[in-house]
């Protein structure tokens, strides 16, 4: 045989080999769609107190189940939704407790809850939200799903101190078409204090909500927390012009949209870090 035959036959043999190859590899299955794939992300920095630790984690497991809810998911386009629930301190410290699961009904959201149940949240230091929407953002590469709108809902009691600035992570997250929403918890507990910010909400609405119908929802009181939660999940999940959202807007107070307010210091958490050993504020 030639030179030139045996490469010819070494050319047609490793082409009917790939395409042997290709026809035998299964095809990637297609996304399943939904109405809309959500990431809770919940702070468990060591600001918070254990027992604020579990009031979170009851506070998410009722709202996840409650009618309102279960009825703002059912209304949807496709009736189900994706979600997943991870905690966040520090710039690595993430932990996914409940991986991606459709929501479409109450057994579904009692599946969710029994793994939020199975074991007691864990705690860190520091406050990275940018490193927790880092984190959050990259979930949805994984989920699976195709929601019509992608969602991070990000809660915490004090300012980002750790990692990149929250703005340029919350502006990189918004250009992947993702909405940020913010649930600032403007209570008083665990090993807080020196490392406040006055007006958490300002900051919440100035320097980490983003994207399409961004809101947030402060907290002032822990006994607010499990109806903030709910309602912020209703608002999520529910269309703008469905008459769900309209009532939950005529029975409570006005959310505080991205674009409202004068600004805040968005550095200020690294400020008050960076100034931790010289007692100024």
């Amino acid at each position: 045989m030639s030179a030139y035959a045996r490469a010819r036959h070494i050319v047609v043999s490793a082409g009917a080999a790939l395409a042997l190859a290709l026809w035998l590899t299964p095809a990637a299955s297609p996304a399943e769609p939904v109405d809309v794939e959500l990431v809770l992300a919940v702070d468990v920095s060591l600001s918070m107190s254990p027992a604020e630790l579990e009031i979170q984690r009851h506070g998410y497991a009722a709202a996840l189940t409650h009618d309102n809810v279960l009825k703002a998911i059912a209304d949807g386009a496709y009736g189900k939704i994706a979600v997943t629930y991870m905690e966040w301190a520090g710039t690595t410290w993430q932990r996914v407790v409940v991986p991606w699961t459709v929501i479409a009904n109450r057994a579904d959201a009692e599946r969710v809850v029994a793994q939020l149940n199975a074991r007691p949240p864990d705690s860190a230091r520091r406050t990275s939200i940018s490193g927790a929407l880092s984190f959050g953002s990259d979930l949805f590469a994984e989920s699976g799903f195709k929601g019509t709108k992608r969602v991070i809902d990000v809660s915490g009691d004090g300012p980002n101190n750790q990692g990149a600035p929250v703005t340029f992570t919350r502006d990189e997250v918004v250009r992947q078409g993702i909405t940020i929403n913010g649930l600032p918890l403007m209570t008083r507990g665990g090993f807080s204090g020196a490392f406040d910010v006055e007006n958490l909400d300002r900051y919440y609405s100035d320097c980490v909500i983003g994207g399409p119908g961004a809101f947030m929802i402060p907290v002032n009181d822990w006994t607010q927390f499990p109806e903030a939660i709910r309602r912020k999940l209703v608002l999520e999940l529910a269309d703008a012009a469905s008459p769900q959202w309209a009532a939950e807007e005529a029975a409570h107070p006005p959310v505080v949209l991205a674009d409202d307010g004068p600004a805040a210091d968005c550095l200020a958490g690294e400020k008050m870090w960076r100034n931790r050993g010289w007692g100024v504020p």
